[in-house]
């Protein structure tokens, strides 16, 4: 970030932004645009721009989203939408010097509707789905847990919708992306086609797929340069589900919380590291703390050790205050968990290759 800008800090309020201030590109530009708009409480888009004969951006356009003016609902309309353009004229415009730098040229602040801050966070521009939501939503609903149970548990673990950063519709909508994105009828075909060109491309890119008579798809397997080498380094890191057959000789073996399966394994695997299904024991949260007064703060107390903890040290002095803190020195569940800490607790498993899986989906 440069001049102004760079400089700047927001003690007195959000950075408003004027003539003359530069920044690396246009995308630098835009996102200092959507701070500000985010602090004020307004939703922005990029309206217009220009590229030049090399086909490098030079111009652009940034306004609040309520710009323009949308046809009025025709008389006989059943379901007439609510118009949220009011002909905004609040904007910023900036270009591209010789050097690649960009200068925002003009700047009109003021709007002809009224702002929100506290809406900001709801506001389309801003709204998304971290990964680790992405993947909550993913897993449960191959697991077929309804969505708003799944929705209602992301916001328990943000403290509240206060501190949501998306809502319940975007979380429809990914899974709706997810589920199309599933196999369906016909695909075995095409899956064979696309493995196909892979190999194709890459002589190290190896598949093997198997169907029944009507040529539906009953496994797959595919594996590229990447995976093979670190196989050749790592060996084999491998889920455990009782309603599947599982070859032998792991490095890693993922399970629930099931006493008989980790005595069967400490049996017949000496050698192999066993973890549990970290998403089986934090999906029993709700359960376990429902009934507490402080069951959020509880929930995102846990969740921080779990995944925050650097080290053992950072998580046992971490759980200690937390033991204390919400007087949970009598909760069986809690302690059960402790004393198997090393089975769970990412921070424990670190020396342990488990190729970035902790769950047994």
């Amino acid at each position: 970030m440069t001049n102004f800008f760079q400089n700047s800090i927001r003690q007195n309020g959000p950075t408003v932004p004027e003539v003359g201030m530069m920044f690396n590109d246009d995308k630098e530009a835009y996102d200092f645009y959507k701070r500000y708009a985010y602090d004020i409480g307004f939703p922005v888009r990029k309206r217009n721009s220009k590229k030049g004969d090399d086909g490098l951006l030079k111009y652009a356009t940034f306004t609040c989203s309520r710009e323009g003016r949308r046809p009025s609902n025709a008389s006989g309309s059943l379901n007439p939408q609510p118009i949220s353009q009011t002909d905004c004229k609040a904007r910023i415009s900036a270009s591209s010097n010789s050097h690649g730098m960009w200068r925002i040229n003009t700047v009109h602040l003021d709007h002809n509707h009224r702002t929100s801050p506290s809406k900001s966070r709801l506001y389309r521009c801003n709204r998304e789905l971290s990964a680790t939501v992405k993947q909550k939503l993913e897993v449960n609903d191959f697991a077929e847990i309804p969505l708003h149970k799944s929705f209602n548990f992301v916001v328990v673990e943000a403290g509240g919708y206060e501190n949501m950063t998306c809502v319940k519709k975007d979380c429809h909508n990914y899974i709706e992306q997810v589920r199309r994105l599933r196999l369906g009828e016909g695909d075995a075909a095409a899956i064979q086609s696309y493995f196909s060109k892979m190999q194709a491309r890459c002589s190290g890119f190896y598949f093997s797929m198997d169907v029944d008579d009507e040529s539906r798809l009953k496994s797959v397997f595919w594996s590229n340069n990447r995976c093979r080498k670190a196989y050749m380094e790592f060996g084999d890191v491998v889920t455990f589900d009782t309603t599947y057959l599982t070859n032998k000789a792991h490095h890693g073996i993922i399970t629930d919380q099931d006493r008989a399966m980790q005595n069967a394994i400490e049996i017949v695997f000496p050698d192999t590291k066993h973890r549990w299904c970290l998403w089986h024991i934090l999906k029993k949260l709700p359960e376990k703390f429902g009934y507490y007064v402080d069951k959020a703060s509880i929930f995102l107390a846990i969740h921080q050790l779990v995944y925050d903890s650097q080290n053992i040290e950072e998580f046992e002095l971490g759980w200690k205050e937390m033991i204390e803190t919400y007087e949970l020195i009598d909760n069986e569940w809690l302690s059960g968990l402790y004393v198997n800490r090393g089975r769970w607790v990412p921070c424990f498993l670190k020396m342990a290759f488990w190729a970035r899986m902790s769950t047994t989906q």
